[in-house]
């Protein structure tokens, strides 16, 4: 995270990737920068952009990591704002690229600072917010209606909380996530007070730029998708042939789809145009290789997670819950775990249940994070995404073949949870599956060191299993060891005294 200086305010900005080309991310109504990067579908977009580019984006004043303590920006301020940005990283020209409300201000910036920008991105908007009839209606000096007025408060008094009207607005296609539903309203929390929305819808409905198109220079690309139930479509087609007759380089792309966030829906599509529009062609190995991540489980003698062969440290989880959450999902081996015990597992003590869903939310997203993805939840329960995830013990499980169940045993399931209750059953099923394989192939095995090494894992497993103690003994005795054999049988002979049990004398095993 850095920080511009931008007169009074502090903008906050990031910088992702290090392409050639550079990409300047105008802001929409209102973000985060940093809690965007929780949600995958979000984190996956910046990386597609960083991608081919140097892409900068950022908070402007009065929302999210910047500075909110002062007035939300007029288009002029906002102007400055991004030429601050581009100050401070260092940028002398950049493409522009405004979603939704960064629209205009992007066009607005190209216009005042031809020389600055190499070309213009639009998604999901215009030079003007308000379809055209709508505009002209404002322009002979009608007022927004009743009706529309009553939307706007509708939407500010539900902003933040669990009845937000953004998912199915802006974007239906995740609507129905339970996860994004529960996610969402503590980032639209952390993008925007209710009072700073409010302006920002009153000065979306003022946004026109449209009497300086005719001073755009460079290239403009503008993506919309024709079903955009926030911004619709003919304000993108206007806009193009605006620009068009005023002979500007321009190239509308329409898109299938109801979403107006470009990072819900079909992302990938939008981001190749902008990419082709950048770099003039699509890498598709490059992005392709983005979600390929190579992403492993180990719960069998330890648990680790791998990702694109590096180990994932222990402070990189954020919490010893999310890494207790995964591990529950990892024994399920892709199977539903209800909410309702993911809760009383994670936070046993609370009394109030209406406060464990956003936190369970929080902990998901951290689980998301370290996986790339990984994990699928309804309104009712949460797995693992085994198609995505490699998973230790599922791969075991999967295995019918006595000696490749033996071999692929790595030790005990999740050791370092033995004394949690949760584990138990899941443990005692793995330990049972592994010493029942084992002592089948002690009965066909005829080679002593072979016996010795497999009756050895089996009493590391269950260090009371009276067969493979005598075993063991046996083995090493007729393999000519009669040192290991009576310590074999010490500690044979330790382990059932334990239990009140009397064992043979060593001259008797060993003619068994």
């Amino acid at each position: 995270m850095h920080f511009a200086r931008a007169g009074r305010s502090s903008i906050a900005y990031q910088v992702i990737g290090e392409g050639p080309a550079t990409v300047v991310s105008v802001p929409p109504m209102a973000q985060n920068i940093e809690l965007a990067w929780e949600w995958p579908s979000l984190r996956y977009m910046f990386h597609r952009l960083g991608s081919f580019s140097r892409f900068i984006h950022f908070d402007k004043r009065g929302t999210g990591m910047s500075d909110r303590s002062l007035d939300i920006p007029a288009l002029d301020e906002r102007v400055d704002e991004l030429r601050a940005v581009m100050d401070d990283v260092g940028v002398e020209h950049a493409y522009l690229f405004g979603a939704s409300e960064g629209g205009p201000m992007a066009l607005m910036f190209a216009a005042t600072y031809p020389d600055r920008v190499d070309g213009v991105m639009l998604q999901g908007s215009g030079a003007c917010l308000l379809p055209p009839d709508i505009r002209r209606a404002r322009l002979d000096g009608q007022p927004p209606s009743p009706e529309a007025r009553a939307r706007w408060e509708e939407f500010c008094e539900r902003w933040g909380t669990a009845d937000t009207l953004t998912p199915p607005l802006f974007a239906p296609s995740q609507a129905d996530d339970a996860e994004f539903r529960a996610w969402w309203p503590r980032y639209e929390r952390q993008a925007a007070s209710r009072d700073a929305l409010m302006k920002l819808l009153e000065m979306n409905s003022e946004m026109d730029v449209i009497d300086v198109l005719d001073q755009i220079r460079c290239p403009v690309l503008l993506l919309h998708r024709v079903g955009d139930r926030v911004i619709p479509v003919d304000v993108a087609r206007d806009t193009a042939a605006r620009l068009d007759r005023f002979g500007a380089d321009v190239r509308l792309v329409e898109l299938p789809g109801e979403d107006h966030f470009m990072f819900s829906g079909d992302l990938d599509a939008m981001v190749d145009e902008m990419e082709r529009f950048v770099t003039g062609t699509v890498d598709a190995d490059r992005s392709a290789e983005l979600i390929r991540h190579r992403v492993t489980v180990t719960t069998l003698g330890r648990f680790a997670v791998t990702v694109d062969d590096r180990e994932v440290e222990t402070g990189e989880w954020g919490s010893r819950r999310a890494r207790t959450l995964l591990k529950r999902l990892a024994v399920a081996r892709g199977r539903p775990v209800s909410r309702d015990e993911l809760f009383q597992l994670l936070w046993p003590d609370e009394p109030d249940p209406s406060k464990l869903g956003p936190r369970l939310s929080v902990q998901l997203s951290a689980v998301r994070r370290v996986l790339h993805g990984g994990v699928a939840a309804t309104s009712d329960s949460v797995r693992l995404d085994i198609d995505t995830v490699g998973l230790d013990l599922d791969d075991w499980f999967a295995v019918d073949d006595d000696a490749a169940i033996v071999a692929g045993y790595a030790g005990m399931l999740l050791p370092d949870d033995i004394y949690d209750d949760w584990s138990e059953p899941f443990r005692t099923e793995v330990t049972g599956r592994f010493v029942a394989t084992g002592h089948r192939l002690l009965d066909g095995d005829g080679d002593h060191h072979r016996r010795a090494e497999l009756a050895g894992r089996l009493l590391e497993a269950d260090g009371y299993d009276d067969r493979a103690h005598r075993v063991l003994i046996r083995a090493h005795d007729r393999a000519g060891r009669p040192a290991e054999a009576r310590a074999a049988h010490t500690r044979y002979r330790e382990a059932m005294a334990e239990l009140g049990i009397d064992v043979d004398p060593i001259e008797a095993v060993v003619e068994t």
